[in-house]
């Protein structure tokens, strides 16, 4: 069990707030989505979660006790940053039994196969690493770690789009074996969408959401059709996206359909389907709206 609870959490950086008053709870054993864009504030948050910066004001629990200076509850989180915190002179295998200090419950076996299975050299040292590959050797840390709580912050950097969906399926079978607290920031939201559970959406600092995808997503539809017959159902309602191509167009209308709907998609010979959630973080996080 790992519950999350932040509470009123604020960052100040002189003059600049980069949190305003966060409130959310993180479920155990679930896969969240932390989205937001660039200076949202999402690193901060994670940074605040795992005590390695101090709030400004608020507080984080994680199963009732205060993660600030708490070695006991730390343990239980493993956090891979976009930084690289590591010794740059070690071997990748004596990093594995490095992190073995630290996480007593560290799988050395779990890595070395990991490794096997991205093609990871463990006897090169760190510095010796691609940028794709440094990623790469911080995943197999991460999901060999045994915490409680793994949290990723832009883990596919430097990865091919091969070894992304290997992470991605690494990453849904180490959860299934072993059910954990996953939180993922990433800005390749179209790749993670599957996976997640919930999605915590940032803004400016504050969050605006905090949601089951499938109920997120229920906000939103798309209609498809010919351009024609999509404009004239597009009338008076909230659209925020349209795609074209030839005599064809497809609009992401922010609401949901209602029976007044239905009857015009019907009558129209229009198609629905669900909205990508690529699309609606974007009209959240301020796209204008598509006049």
């Amino acid at each position: 069990m790992a519950l999350i609870n932040i509470s009123n959490l604020t960052k100040e950086y002189g003059n600049h707030r980069v949190l305003d008053n966060v409130s959310l709870t993180i479920e155990e054993n679930k896969i969240y989505g932390l989205l937001g864009r660039n200076g949202a504030g999402k690193t901060t948050l994670l940074n605040l979660i795992t005590n390695r910066i101090f709030s400004s004001g608020g507080k984080v629990t994680i199963d009732n006790e205060d993660v600030v200076e708490n070695s006991n509850v730390l343990g239980k989180i493993y956090f891979m940053t976009e930084q690289d915190l590591y010794p740059e002179g070690m071997k990748i295998k004596d990093l594995f039994k490095w992190t073995k200090e630290f996480y007593s419950n560290f799988n050395m076996d779990y890595a070395l196969s990991l490794s096997n299975k991205f093609g990871l050299n463990v006897n090169k040292k760190f510095k010796e690493l691609s940028t794709g590959y440094s990623s790469i050797c911080k995943i197999i840390i991460t999901l060999s770690s045994g915490a409680e709580v793994l949290l990723f912050d832009e883990p596919v950097l430097g990865l091919d789009a091969n070894h992304r969906d290997m992470f991605y399926k690494e990453l849904v079978a180490n959860y299934i074996d072993k059910p954990k607290t996953i939180v993922l920031s990433t800005h390749i939201i179209e790749e993670v969408s599957e996976i997640l559970e919930k999605v915590i959406i940032i803004k400016n600092g504050e969050v605006l959401g905090n949601n089951e995808v499938e109920n997120l997503l229920g906000e939103a539809y798309l209609v498809s059709g010919s351009s024609e017959r999509v404009e004239e159902y597009i009338k008076g309602k909230k659209c925020i996206n349209i795609d074209s191509m030839a005599g064809f167009k497809a609009a992401t209308i922010i609401g949901k359909i209602n029976d007044e709907n239905k009857m015009q998609i019907t009558d129209l010979q229009l198609e629905t389907s669900k909205v990508e959630l690529q699309k609606l973080f974007i009209h959240l996080t301020g796209e204008e709206e598509v006049k």
